[in-house]
């Protein structure tokens, strides 16, 4: 472990170490300014309460409600003499504690190594946030393959059987999910290879929407005995339809969606992940 690393590492012990957790069915965390103040290296309140007013500003800008992550909390302490006396003090979450961090004086070396510490567990909560949409992409993909291999199987039986004929089927699914736009044109506006499927680069409502309708389509074809290619081409195409409408009535438009990462290159990269740690 590099000494960076132990620093942020005894950081992280700190500021955990003051954290509070509330007493009721469902806990939250939460810090106390007072229990913050010495940790980031200030003496005095007045002082203090000025960097949490700059974080309550830049949290109002950001879009959040000020009340939601500074809560006012005065309290008791005591005084030299045994006395009693109210003191001034908030209750933060963990993003104000971050904000106070980002507002407060970078020459104090406090501040500097809290905002090196909030800037690493950003950061390691974007890489887990991206894994977890990957792995949502991976088995969406997946549960899409075996829908596909499903249905082809279910109307070679009824009439589709040539290669040709199969991807008609499938294009006819892609044009009434897109509003008209069939695959070829829909691979030249995404840039994505002539000889790939749009699949791999699919968003996780697109595989999901893919699936919901091709699901439907193989139902229907079993349950209403449905025979012959232009029997089944229309099913296809009235169940996208469908599905498109429901995307549509949701705010969603499939074709204005950007294209993701190659699913093909995510599957080769944990591949190689898995491996290297099997070696180390």
């Amino acid at each position: 472990m590099s000494f960076m690393d132990k620093i942020i590492t005894q950081i992280w012990k700190n500021f955990e170490s003051i954290k509070r957790v509330t007493q009721d069915k469902n806990p939250m965390e939460f810090w106390s300014a007072r229990d913050l103040m010495p940790m980031l290296g200030y003496s005095t309140w007045r002082m203090f309460s000025e960097v949490i007013r700059k974080s309550k500003e830049a949290c109002k800008i950001s879009g959040n409600s000020t009340s939601d992550h500074f809560v006012g909390a005065d309290k008791m302490v005591l005084t030299g003499s045994g006395a009693r006396r109210e003191i001034e003090d908030i209750f933060l979450t963990r993003y104000a504690c971050y904000l106070i961090a980002q507002n407060g004086d970078p020459r104090k070396p406090q501040i500097s190594l809290s905002q090196t510490y909030f800037a690493s567990q950003t950061r390691k909560q974007e890489l887990l946030e991206k894994r977890e949409h990957e792995d949502r992409r991976l088995e969406a993909r997946e549960k899409l393959k075996d829908t596909e291999k499903k249905i082809e199987g279910t109307v070679y039986e009824r009439g589709i059987r040539l290669p040709v004929e199969f991807a008609t089927f499938k294009n006819k699914h892609i044009e009434a999910l897109y509003g008209g736009i069939t695959a070829s044109e829909l691979k030249r506006i995404r840039k994505i290879p002539t000889g790939r499927s749009l699949a791999d680069f699919d968003s996780h409502v697109e595989l999901k929407a893919k699936d919901f309708a091709l699901a439907m389509t193989e139902h229907n074809i079993k349950e209403k005995n449905i025979r012959g290619k232009e029997a089944m081409n229309a099913e296809v195409v009235r169940n996208s339809r469908e599905t498109r409408q429901a995307l549509l009535h949701r705010g969603i438009k499939p074709e204005n969606i950007k294209p993701e990462d190659d699913l093909k290159q995510i599957e080769t990269r944990r591949k190689k992940e898995i491996k290297e740690l099997k070696n180390s």
